[in-house]
């Protein structure tokens, strides 16, 4: 997720140089790809974060500093 990032909300999945922009409120891709394996490994963490994320997002648009999420 970046700072002051365009609407609706997302977050950016990377691997070995792929990226996939992916809605926080529903978990549709919105750009790019990843190999099947790491777009599973991303959705199951979505699945995880999801409230955190949208709670970042939020907090994000107030223009607050983000923390990280693991």
């Amino acid at each position: 997720m970046f700072f002051k990032d365009h609407q609706p909300p997302h977050f950016h999945a990377e691997y070995a140089g792929e990226e996939e922009v992916i809605e926080i409120q529903t978990g549709r891709v919105l750009e790019g790809k990843l190999p099947r394996r790491a777009h599973k490994m991303a959705m199951e963490w979505w699945e995880e974060h999801r409230d955190e994320l949208l709670e970042m997002w939020n907090e994000n648009d107030r223009n607050r500093k983000l923390p990280p999420l693991d």
